[in-house]
C-alpha cells in the first residue's frame, strides 16, 4: 500500500524556521501534484502551497508567500516544505496531500510561540 510518511521539527519561536519533508512510497510520485495544507484547531483546512509533478511550477496562498518554499525529489520520492519567518498566526497541523486528495500525510502539529 502506498503511504505518505511526514516528518519534521514541530516548535519554533517567531521569525524561526521548520522544514517538514513528505515520503511517498511507490514509483508514481513523479506524475503526481502535490500540495501542502494546514488545520488550525477548530477550524478548517487551508491550502497553503502546491507544485507540479516536475517541480517546476509552484504556488503559494498569499499569507505564506515569501516566507514558505515548497520543493521536491522525484527521484527520492520526497515532497518538503521549507517554513522560515514563522508567525504565530502559522501554527497548525500540517499535511502533505496529492493534488486530487487521494493520498494523505499522517498529519505534523507546528506550534510556534514567543
Amino acid at each position: 500500500e502506498e503511504l505518505l510518511v511526514e516528518a519534521g521539527g514541530n516548535l519554533a519561536q517567531p521569525g524561526g524556521s521548520l522544514r517538514h519533508s513528505c515520503a511517498a512510497p511507490g514509483s508514481s510520485f513523479s506524475s503526481i501534484d502535490m500540495s501542502w495544507v494546514r488545520q488550525a484547531p477548530g477550524k478548517g483546512l487551508e491550502w497553503v502551497s502546491g507544485n507540479n509533478s516536475g517541480g517546476m511550477t509552484t504556488y503559494y496562498a498569499g499569507s505564506v508567500k515569501g516566507r514558505f518554499t515548497i520543493s521536491r525529489d522525484n527521484a527520492k520520492g520526497r515532497l518538503y516544505l521549507q517554513m522560515d519567518s514563522l508567525k504565530t498566526q502559522d501554527t497548525a497541523v500540517y499535511y502533505c496531500t496529492t493534488a486530487m486528495g487521494i493520498y494523505w500525510g499522517q498529519g505534523t502539529q507546528v506550534i510556534v510561540v514567543s
